[in-house]
């Protein structure tokens, strides 16, 4: 059996959960959980998108994980505030497991990696400019095809300016902004790619293990709010680099804010 098999976001979630990264989580505890609706349209854009992102705070940090808008029961921030972090990593809800090892993550082991500053700006400019950090990441000829997993335009209108090839997929299917259709199944879409572009959301659909393993050697680089602090754990095993956006992300105001780059081999 090979390491990228041996690792999964359960095994990592295990190793939290006795102890193995940082202090013992049943000592640790969930002061503030909030959930975060929005609804976007930039302007000039003839589509838009809902999210709804739940956030869990401890001490400084803060985790998150999005969820299908409507998805996350009402019940879910009274179980999650006040609670300890073991508790929450056995929820049974994922979207509630994923937000917990997240903030617990970001506790215990904080970012590093290379800083780049998001400047201030309007809700398109700081997404034009999230997506040039997070394209700049993918080392891939122009021409090459990438699977992008979750569709954002920002994303798909810089790979278009670079000459890059895509393959857009996201469980809510529909089209982009250029009339493209999206599929809604990655591994099938996969077939003919030469890289991924990846969304955290997937680790709270379940989906982020099946496409890592999928990948097969393929440059695949996740460009993460959802589990910003547990997807550096994977670099190496599948992940080749890692865009992570902390809370607070650039859609919430139009003040300058920070993501952290990583690669495989960099530092931690």
């Amino acid at each position: 059996m090979t390491a990228l098999t041996r690792t999964s976001f359960d095994a990592l979630l295990d190793r939290a959960l006795r102890g193995g990264i940082g202090p013992d989580p049943a000592d640790v505890r969930v002061a503030v959980a909030f959930r975060t609706q929005q609804a976007v349209r930039h302007d000039g854009r003839g589509t838009g998108y809902r999210n709804e992102v739940l956030s869990l705070r401890i001490g400084e940090a803060t985790g998150s994980c999005a969820v299908e808008p409507g998805a996350l029961p009402e019940e879910a921030l009274d179980d999650c505030v006040g609670a300890d972090v073991a508790h929450l990593l056995t929820h049974p809800l994922l979207p509630v497991r994923v937000a917990a090892l997240d903030a617990y993550l970001m506790h215990t082991v904080p970012h590093g990696g290379d800083t780049v500053a998001l400047p201030a700006g309007t809700s398109l400019e700081k997404s034009r400019a999230r997506a040039r950090a997070v394209v700049d990441l993918l080392d891939v000829p122009e021409g090459s095809v990438v699977l992008v997993v979750g569709v954002v335009n920002s994303l798909l209108e810089d790979l278009r300016s670079r000459g890059l090839r895509y393959v857009a997929c996201d469980l809510k299917g529909g089209t982009t902004e250029w009339g493209e259709p999206v599929a809604t199944d990655a591994l099938a879409a996969l077939e003919g790619c030469d890289a991924l572009l990846v969304s955290g959301m997937t680790l709270g659909n379940g989906t982020f293990d099946a496409l890592r393993e999928r990948a097969a050697g393929r440059p695949l680089v996740m460009f993460a709010q959802t589990g910003s602090a547990i997807l550096p754990h994977f670099l190496g095993h599948g992940v080749s680099a890692v865009c992570a956006e902390p809370y607070p992300f650039f859609w919430l105001d139009g003040g300058p804010g920070l993501l952290h780059r990583y690669r495989a081999g960099g530092e931690r």
